[in-house]
């Protein structure tokens, strides 16, 4: 049996847990962040970022401090789940996801999932390689 080191992440950064799970969990090269809603703060009330560009660009950036935080960051992604409450939000949605993540984009998948958490209108989680690893791609530009 092999010894994988697992070490979760926290950071004040983002948003912290609001339930019985990490920010992100680290292990082996690879950094797996749960779903990033579009909080604005941690402290008291829930705060959602208003508006669909707001929210997901509040997403977005939890997810690239969860990301700094476990020694990564956004051009090392290999996997990434966006949640949206409305498909019809998809083409503004993918706009702003484009901004952020940039070329060349990771694996994604997009689940039309009806009301989220708190009222959000998306959620984003991933999957990226950390440390010293880095992404070298084979094609396009």
């Amino acid at each position: 049996m092999v010894n994988v080191l697992i070490e979760h992440i926290l950071t004040p950064s983002a948003p912290l847990p609001r339930g019985h799970y990490a920010q992100a969990t680290r292990a082996n090269g690879f950094v797996f962040v749960s779903g990033q809603l579009p909080l604005m703060n941690d402290h008291g009330d829930v705060v959602l970022a208003e508006g669909l560009d707001a929210q997901v660009r509040q997403a977005l950036s939890n997810m690239r401090e969860v990301l700094r935080a476990a020694g990564s960051d956004m051009r090392q992604l290999l996997s990434v789940q966006v949640y949206v409450a409305d498909i019809e939000a998809w083409p503004r949605v993918n706009e702003i996801y484009r901004e952020f993540v940039g070329d060349p984009a990771p694996a994604r998948t997009v689940v039309p999932c009806g009301e989220l958490h708190y009222g959000a209108q998306v959620e984003i989680s991933a999957v990226a390689l950390c440390g010293d690893s880095h992404l070298t791609g084979s094609g396009g530009a």
